[in-house]
């Protein structure tokens, strides 16, 4: 029976709950008695029965989203893995603020920062089940099961934080790669913003001012993209992928040697603590993709997947004004703490590490990617 796990059963005047694995009565010597625990044992099921019926089917919609009842209310989940004052996380506070008044209250967003809820080694299952309704990953996160989000991952693929915001935008072709994902959608992930974070700068206990200076050293990098296992195994270090929550104390412990980050979260990570050295190479750009899961999304009413949609616009565009500003104030935090050296690569040194992995790395990477989006790509780069 639908939900149903118990049921009645067996030898005579026996009563079994299956899920349990208990049974009561058996052969009995006194029918008066028989009786008696079989009225007992049979009152017990329904009432386990109704438990259970409730517990396991009601009180859910799609995509594992708290209804609230009989009012229409739904709860939003939105885990993510760093900390609040991150752009990152001040784009969650901002999108909870938007879509609880968006919705008239009847959606209430709950935030879990910092890997409190899921972590990087299980967030993607926990959204595919509906665990969790919302995420937003960084696009090598996806890599297993989009493969095409590797196209964030692209060393050099902006020169400046106004060049990123053009290239990365909806209406771009990677924006158009990202939103449109058939893979994502697949997965029962619909997109509904692209999130900068910053670009990426190398952090170590040795000075890094050439591809050379990378040679040996065991980096960490972010799990499930090849892009960032080839890049960085073509400057001659050693690639360590590892879940974000575990960076710091592999620094700590000398698991690894370093790792590539953006300012804003060596800063919130507290990483330049454990890191003698960071050098500011802006060879890659870190941006998330904030998903929704598809079922929990389309069993909304009609207005309230608007407010929803319409918060995560405004919310992206939100990040794009304080992304690459909260980006250089950790910077600054992390100079006026006097625990870390910044190394300010010249255009020449800068340009060594360009020269070395593009477009060798692009084009080995290509026929995931999608070959006409690296072409497009290169033809903007002039290379």
């Amino acid at each position: 029976m639908g939900c149903g796990v118990a049921e009645v059963a067996g030898e005579e005047g026996s009563v079994c709950f299956g899920v349990f694995g208990v049974c009561g009565g058996g052969k009995t010597k006194g029918k008066g008695n028989g009786l008696k625990q079989f009225r007992l044992l049979s009152l017990l099921v329904v009432s386990l029965v109704a438990l259970l019926a409730l517990v396991g089917c009601g009180g859910l919609r799609g995509g594992g989203a708290d209804q609230g009842g009989e009012d229409g209310t739904y709860t939003i989940k939105l885990s993510h893995v760093v900390t609040a004052e991150t752009p990152k996380g001040a784009a969650s506070e901002k999108f909870k603020e938007l879509v609880e008044e968006k919705s008239d209250g009847n959606i209430t967003v709950e935030i879990y920062p910092n890997s409190s809820l899921y972590g990087d080694e299980d967030e993607m299952q926990a959204i595919q089940s509906g665990s969790v309704q919302m995420l937003a990953p960084a696009g090598a996160k996806f890599g297993t099961l989009a493969s095409q989000s590797q196209v964030l991952d692209l060393p050099f693929l902006a020169g400046s934080p106004e060049e990123i915001q053009e290239v990365v935008s909806k209406d771009s072709a990677i924006g158009q790669a990202i939103y449109e994902n058939e893979d994502l959608a697949a997965s029962n992930m619909k997109v509904l913003g692209l999130w900068d974070l910053g670009f990426k700068q190398f952090a170590s206990n040795t000075p890094i001012r050439s591809p050379e200076d990378l040679g040996g050293q065991k980096m960490r990098i972010q799990s499930g993209s090849d892009v960032l296992k080839d890049q960085t195994e073509t400057w001659g270090a050693s690639a360590t992928p590892m879940a974000f929550g575990e960076v710091f104390n592999a620094l700590q412990q000398g698991v690894i040697d370093g790792l590539e980050n953006t300012y804003a979260n060596f800063y919130s990570q507290k990483m330049h603590t454990v890191q003698k050295y960071i050098t500011e190479s802006n060879h890659g750009y870190i941006g998330y993709v904030l998903v929704i899961n598809e079922d929990f999304f389309n069993e909304l009413p009609s207005d309230l997947q608007q407010a929803v949609t319409e918060a995560a616009d405004e919310a992206t565009e939100y990040n794009r004004e304080i992304a690459f500003q909260k980006d250089q104030e950790a910077k600054k935090n992390i100079e006026d703490a006097g625990t870390t050296e910044i190394i300010e690569l010249s255009e020449g040194e800068r340009q060594a590490f360009k020269e070395t992995v593009v477009p060798a790395v692009w084009d080995r990477h290509a026929d995931v990617i999608g070959p006409e989006l690296v072409e497009e790509l290169k033809a903007k780069q002039g290379t």
